[in-house]
Parts: C-alpha cells; sequence; structure tokens
C-alpha cells in the first residue's frame, strides 16, 4: 500500500532533505515514496536502458537515465527510466555531465511494480508530457501491456506477446522494439 505524506514543506525544501532507498517523490505537494523494484522492474529496466543507449549514445542522439530525479513545473519525481536528447542533457563547464536535472525528459519510461497503483505512475507521466516530453511508456510486467501516450493522439496500447513496433520519438527512428522482444527478457531459464 502507499503511503501518503502529507507536509507542509516546499518543493525546495523538499529537496535539501537528504535522499532516500528507495527514493521519494514530491507530487502535488506530498510526498510519495516510490516503492523498491522487484526483478522483472529491474530486468525490463537494465535491458531497456541498454538496448536505447546502444541506438542513442555512440552518436550522441540522447542518453538513458535509470531513477533519475527529475525537478520541473512544481514537482520532483523519479522516474524509472529517464531518456534526454543530447542537446537537453545539462552539462558542467568542465564537459561532465550535471548532478541535477531540471527539466522534463524528452522520453520517460515508468515500469509497474506490483501494487504500485498505475493511476500514479500514469500521473507522473501526464506532468511530463505537460512540460515537454514527446513520448511516454508505462510497461506493466504483470499484465504484460504497454501503454504509451503522446501529446498529439490516443494512447496507443500493446499486448505482451505482439511483434508490432513500439512507438518511439522521432529523434530515435533506429531503435525497433516490441513488447515481445520487452517480455520476452523476463524468460531466463530454458522451458
Amino acid at each position: 500500500m502507499t503511503q501518503i505524506t502529507t507536509t507542509s514543506i516546499n518543493l525546495k525544501e523538499f529537496l535539501q532533505l537528504p535522499e532516500t532507498t528507495p527514493p521519494r517523490e514530491f507530487i502535488q505537494g506530498h510526498i510519495l515514496p516510490k516503492p523498491m523494484p522487484q526483478g522483472q522492474h529491474s530486468r525490463i529496466q537494465q535491458k531497456l536502458i541498454g538496448e536505447i543507449n546502444r541506438v542513442a549514445e555512440g552518436d550522441r542522439i540522447a542518453l538513458a537515465l535509470p531513477e533519475l530525479r527529475c525537478t520541473f513545473g512544481g514537482q520532483s519525481t523519479v522516474p524509472d527510466i529517464a531518456i534526454f536528447t543530447w542537446g537537453h542533457l545539462p552539462i558542467l563547464a568542465n564537459g561532465n555531465l550535471a548532478n541535477t536535472f531540471t527539466t522534463a525528459p524528452d522520453w520517460t519510461i515508468e515500469i509497474l511494480s506490483p501494487q504500485q497503483p498505475a493511476t500514479r505512475v500514469t500521473r507522473n507521466i501526464f506532468h511530463c508530457l505537460n512540460h515537454g516530453t514527446q513520448l511516454g511508456w508505462l510497461i506493466d510486467p504483470g499484465e504484460q501491456l504497454i501503454l504509451t501516450y503522446k501529446n498529439d493522439c490516443a494512447p496507443g496500447l500493446f499486448e505482451g506477446d505482439s511483434s508490432q513496433q513500439l512507438p518511439v520519438p522521432n529523434w530515435l527512428l533506429d531503435l525497433f522494439l516490441t513488447p515481445a522482444q520487452i517480455f520476452g527478457w523476463l524468460q531466463v531459464a530454458d522451458r
């Protein structure tokens, strides 16, 4: 069950609190703990980041990062995977990647954990879309479904055994992923 902490602190005060494991998010004035990732969540997250970065990082198109705190639009959330195009990455004067991200990711991916409310992660995706994110995915390993969200069209629903290509941002058209491939990563033992 998700515990909601009602607080009288603001976003700036929240950001001064020490980080926790699992991380907490600041959403609409409430502090909400993220559930600790479990096996299926972690496996999909690991493989997706690897696939996205295999296509995007070498040519400096984009960078996929896990569990990255993103603070924008009065909220501070931690998407399971935040993908930023290269030009949107915060870079320090010495060329290093910054620690603080204060803009919405260009693409956000949430992977539903058992007992995590789908509406909460969907709300986070919509918050991102309302602040410039081009694409959001919600992956439900338990139901083996992927929901995709864009500002300019109705949500897409993709079944786990589908070989249909999932929508990707227009700056990453060389990335080809299907639901069958993503949920296939969960199979680790011979049948």
